[in-house]
């Protein structure tokens, strides 16, 4: 296939919802709703760093929209629109039409449209850039926790990493374990409820303690975390280890749940919240005073993480 060809394989397959002027251009048009302000996120996926050599397209295309749709539940933010540039070694239609599967399979249960974006040959990356609609004054951001609010997590933690280290030990990963590192899911209900009950939010991509850290940096606040409360799956339970536990489900990303703070008095509303979804969420620490994050175990001792979490350039 060549170049255009692509393009407007994606464009037939793609649609164009509400958009003014979507894919064909030299750039898309868009109207937004009146009262709305526009969140914006990107993110980029890179073979081998992002997901394994021998991952799927669908679940490619999955999560690389999947990482953007998280950051903008983190915001209380609708998902409305988004682009998505493509770096591919070849023009393969079965590898693209793989790609669209799971990409649009998440687009259509959002509502996303794409709306453009651009294809180039080179080494396969993705770099995907999605929008999404918050009223004005209601966006959740990292700068509002409140000294003595409580500090919840959405869903399970640790179950990506723990995917990853047995596909790294040359072994078969566990299929509900390799489930969440393919295919994560963005908790776009979640962070709409969240707009009337959180006082800060943000999506946990790089490890819970490093990215709590920025919610305390952008705050001014510190945190306490009680590492015996942090979530875990069954699947996480069965095959992790006394030595393994904490670092994997405190440090290891990739877990693309919501981390957010809430004052004490929200309790109740934030159990029924998870009844409703349903989800799980659970209460995992308290936002303290001072700076920086102080990961507890069940004694009350310190504990030392091996990193504080993901580093790109680490």
């Amino acid at each position: 296939m060549a170049e255009f060809d692509l393009i407007r394989r994606i464009q037939q397959r793609s649609g164009d919802g509400a958009l003014l002027l979507g894919i064909g251009d030299d750039a898309a048009l868009i109207e937004p709703p009146p009262g709305q302000v526009l969140a914006v996120t990107s993110d980029t996926l890179n073979i081998g760093v992002h997901f394994p050599h021998d991952a799927r397209p669908a679940d490619i295309g999955w999560k690389a929209l999947a990482v953007n749709l998280s950051d903008l539940a983190a915001m209380g933010a609708t998902p409305a629109f988004c682009t998505v540039a493509l770096s591919l070694p070849q023009a393969d239609r079965a590898w693209l039409d793989g790609f669209l599967d799971g990409f649009l399979e998440l687009a259509i249960r959002h509502g996303v449209v794409l709306a453009g974006g651009d294809t180039t040959r080179g080494p396969l990356s993705i770099t995907v850039t999605a929008h999404g609609w918050v009223p004005a004054g209601q966006a959740l951001r990292r700068d509002g926790a409140r000294i003595g609010d409580d500090v919840w997590v959405t869903g399970t933690l640790g179950d990506a990493t723990a995917a990853l280290a047995q596909l790294e030990a040359g072994g078969v990963a566990d299929a509900a374990l390799r489930a969440r590192l393919d295919r994560p899911t963005p908790r776009i209900e979640a962070g709409l409820a969240l707009r009337a009950l959180a006082h800060a939010c943000i999506d946990l991509s790089d490890g819970l303690l490093q990215d709590i850290g920025h919610v305390c940096r952008a705050s001014g606040t510190a945190a306490e975390i009680a590492l015996d409360a942090l979530p875990a799956s069954t699947a996480f339970l069965d095959r992790s280890t006394a030595e393994t536990r904490h670092g994997e489900q405190a440090t290891g990303g990739d877990d693309y749940e919501l981390c957010f703070t809430a004052a004490p008095a929200s309790e109740d509303a934030i159990h029924a919240l998870a009844a409703s979804l349903p989800l799980r969420i659970t209460r995992v620490g308290s936002i303290v005073e001072g700076e920086g994050v102080l990961a507890l175990l069940a004694d009350g001792t310190p504990w030392q993480p091996p990193r504080s979490g993901y580093a790109h350039f680490g």
